[in-house]
């Protein structure tokens, strides 16, 4: 059973979440919310609520135990691009571009290994 938890319209690019996501990606839930709390980059702190929120899921309404969820897949996708204009030196033209992030998280339990 896989829990799934989408945060769209972030504001921040997605070149720059890529890199907070690389650091947790295939981690267990818990070792990566450690990690997402202590790191200095705006990203984290997005990505620290949405696998909040994707455990929070998976013990509400999946009855899953907390302790056995990983990361199984964490994709950052570009979001719609706002363009705005400043006037640049001598009348030029100076777009600004505002980028935005779609964040999907998808956890899993682990099952337990008989031997």
């Amino acid at each position: 059973m896989d829990v799934r938890a989408v945060a769209r319209y972030l504001p921040i690019s997605a070149q720059k979440m890529r890199l907070v996501c690389d650091q947790v990606r295939s981690m267990d839930a818990d070792q990566a919310l450690i990690v997402l709390q202590f790191m200095p980059q705006k990203g984290a702190r997005f990505l620290h609520k949405l696998i909040e929120s994707a455990v929070a899921n998976a013990e509400q309404n999946f009855e899953m135990n907390r302790r056995d969820l990983h990361i199984v897949t964490l994709v950052a996708d570009e979001g719609p691009s706002m363009r705005r204009v400043k006037a640049g030196a001598r009348g030029r033209y100076k777009p600004r571009i505002k980028r935005s992030t779609h964040l999907t998280v998808v956890l899993r339990e682990r099952e337990e290994e008989v031997y």
